[in-house]
């Protein structure tokens, strides 16, 4: 475990002092314009703060109408929405925890929907992220925005926000003014690199002038924004200087756009590859406060970063989704619930306008609705799979005070969990698994590894007052010719050391075959994982090498591989496949399996019509889907006990793993509604003792949540 000290060491950014480095970075909830006068937006945050976290950066606040990124964003001209930002200022603080709003305008990135009119930006510049060309700004709107901007500050102030941050990262507002790629002007806003950046510096200087003195300004702008013929490294660097001229308190490093080919915030970005471009804008701005950021997914990681480096802070956002309580579990021991960087409930939502949750941790966004109470009289529940469903299900309700046996067939928990943690990029998977089992350890949950609930254990079931199935899935059956020949796979025996051997061809399009394709393409390098990382992108110099890598080809009967996988993410797990050289064959269909290999026709297939071509393998794996496995809950049916079925079990059409750990999680809500006795004042999330206290709080208390 690294050395604390430093991260536990107060800070301060202009007149505010902060109890630690660490800083909860903004994210966008899709709360912030719910009509329920704020309530869920405060709690989310007031849960963080009593979770140890210092300052927390709100999701972007749109300074005015035409910046707000979606239908979702809240904007500050609105009355209801300010007085929404009142309560979450006030909660936060109540909770004990400080505050910045970010301050907001996404130009060309915002959607037409958002204000019923084209977008606004510095030129008219086709987005492929928005999917339309703006409208370029007039010298008068510049100025207006930049007074909006300054508004935004006096907003802030006055709500009882402890600073603003400024976003001018990512790709929004402020970057395309700095940007050549987007900014073609050649007036007194762009023409060259200092008049390009002549935006963010005066929004920065009216930000400060509106804040008054001592109160924090935070300005969060692209180190490096990976788009080619983009800001240079010196231009990055001397617009940083810039905004420390223009009255910055601090600067928040961000790395990349959303028009990027360079992934920047996915699993297969090694945690802390972007901390080299903070430690330069720190060289590059002196004593000036800097907070480095992006995949940075643990305490531990923060605190090697800042004993290591010059840097001050430093920011985590999705982490504090996965587990509230990070920083006070840091502080005082316990299990971390980590975040495995899959994107699917935070970062996919977002983009699609809707209400942000967590993967790992289905609570997130709903921490109002969904406060733990005990139960004054426990009950005995079954929970028969160990899968995500089944450790989810089974810690809620441990939490809620039920006295839960977990059965489990395999000799481990996790499910598919412990087989996607094989994956590269992908190990913190495991980390998941092993927070469940440390937290039903915690709760008194009997776990029962290597036991099946077949139909001699009717009368055992019938013991419980409830039972949850979540027993998962099973490979889907394919009917070739060949499939039961000796050199053929199911994909869980893929997942296996060394199982996939020589040539691999893997039949199957879901995200599943994409994995397997990745862990036996990628092979071993002697460099580190952040270092391999920049090379493989020409972001360092240097050949990758590599050892151990086997040839791979996916043969699907789709027209899209991994079409599924989530929208931030997909992109980028494809890219990696073309790097290490799979090849996919799309729109195919396999006739047979033989020793040769794979015998395949369809419309990828040249030859005569009709015929069919060989696809040489050593190794053919099925990865062709999967299947309820329904035997449990006909038996807890039959049974005629008290019953949810969730995950997979329940139906494996489009399962994923958001999906099981949510089911899991409403399974165990259901159960501790239906058949648990009277309740008490709700609880801490963790359970009594957690924050070392000897029992329940009252609802409302400092526990609550």
């Amino acid at each position: 475990m690294a050395d604390l000290g430093r991260v536990f060491a107060a800070g301060r950014i202009g007149g505010l002092e902060l109890p630690h480095r660490i800083v909860m970075g903004a994210m966008h909830l899709g709360l912030e314009s719910r009509d329920d006068e704020g309530a869920s937006l405060a709690a989310f945050y007031a849960e963080r703060a009593r979770g140890g976290a210092g300052l927390m950066v709100t999701g972007g606040a749109a300074v005015n109408a035409a910046g707000a990124g979606g239908p979702g964003y809240g904007v500050l001209t609105d009355a209801g929405y300010r007085s929404r930002l009142r309560r979450v200022a006030e909660e936060a603080h109540a909770a004990g925890g400080l505050v910045a709003l970010q301050l907001f305008h996404a130009g060309r990135y915002a959607p037409p929907s958002a204000s019923g009119r084209p977008p606004v930006a510095p030129s008219a510049v086709y987005s492929r992220f928005s999917r339309c060309e703006p409208v370029a700004l007039t010298s008068a709107q510049i100025a207006d925005t930049v007074g909006d901007f300054a508004r935004g500050a006096e907003y802030a102030r006055d709500l009882g926000f402890d600073a603003v941050e400024i976003m001018g990262s990512e790709g929004y507002l402020i970057d395309q003014f700095l940007s050549p790629l987007t900014n073609l002007r050649d007036d007194a806003w762009g023409g060259d690199a200092g008049r390009r950046g002549r935006f963010g510096a005066e929004v920065t200087r009216a930000v400060r002038a509106a804040a008054g003195p001592g109160y924090p300004v935070i300005v969060r702008f692209s180190g490096l924004d990976l788009m080619e013929g983009g800001t240079g490294w010196d231009e990055a660097l001397a617009f940083a200087r810039a905004l420390a001229a223009a009255g910055a308190d601090a600067l928040n490093v961000g790395v990349g756009w959303h028009e990027s080919a360079v992934p920047t915030v996915q699993a297969v970005v090694p945690p802390g590859t972007w901390v080299r471009y903070a430690e330069g804008v720190k060289a590059a701005v002196g004593e000036l406060p800097v907070i480095a950021g992006n995949r940075v997914t643990r305490i531990g990681q923060a605190a090697e970063i800042l004993a290591s480096t010059s840097l001050d802070f430093v920011s985590m956002a999705r982490p504090f989704l996965a587990d509230p309580r990070i920083v006070a579990k840091a502080r005082g021991g316990g299990a971390v619930n980590v975040c495995i960087g899959c994107n699917q409930a935070c970062v996919d939502r977002s983009l699609a306008d809707r209400e942000v949750s967590c993967l790992v941790n289905p609570r997130a966004g709903r921490e109002r609705a969904t406060r733990a109470v005990r139960t004054a009289a426990p009950r005995r529940v079954a929970v028969v799979g160990g899968g995500p469903a089944g450790l989810q299900a089974a810690q809620r309700l441990a939490v809620r005070g039920h006295r839960v046996d977990l059965y489990e067939a395999g000799d481990a928990l996790g499910g598919q969990f412990r087989l996607a943690a094989r994956v590269p990029g992908k190990s913190d998977y495991g980390e998941t698994v092993a927070y469940f089992a440390a937290e039903l350890a915690r709760h008194g949950v009997r776990v029962h590894l290597g036991r099946a609930i077949g139909p001699a254990d009717l009368d055992l079931l019938r013991s419980y007052d409830g039972a949850i199935v979540a027993t998962g899935v099973r490979p889907r059956r394919v009917d070739i010719p060949g499939a039961d020949l000796p050199n053929v796979l199911t994909y869980p025996e893929a997942f296996a050391d060394g199982a996939m051997k020589g040539r691999v061809v893997i039949i199957g399009g879901g995200g599943v075959a994409a994995d397997l394709a990745h862990l036996a393409s990628r092979g071993d390098s002697p460099l580190g994982d952040a270092e391999r990382f920049l090379r493989e992108h020409g972001l360092a110099a240097g050949a990758v090498p590599v050892t151990g890598r086997v040839p791979v080809t996916v043969l699907h009967r789709g027209a899209r591989l991994a079409g599924r996988v989530g929208r931030s993410t997909r992109w980028a797990v494809l890219a990696e496949l073309r790097r290490q050289g799979v090849r996919v064959v799309p729109a195919i269909r396999c006739r047979r399996i033989s020793p040769e290999g794979v015998h395949i026709c369809g419309a990828d297939v040249s030859g005569a019509e009709g015929g069919d071509r060989v696809i040489e393998a050593d190794t053919v794996v099925i990865a062709a889907g999967q299947i309820a496995d329904d035997v449990v809950p006909a038996l807890v049916r039959r049974a005629g006990v008290w019953h949810r079925v969730a995950g997979g079990a329940r139906d494996a059409g489009g399962l994923d793993a958001v999906r099981a750990f949510a089911e899991g999680f409403a399974a165990a809500e259901e159960a501790a509604t239906e058949i648990a006795g009277e309740i008490v004042d709700g609880i801490d999330e963790e359970g009594p003792g957690a924050r070392g206290g000897a029992g329940p709080a009252s609802v409302g208390g400092p526990a609550d949540g």
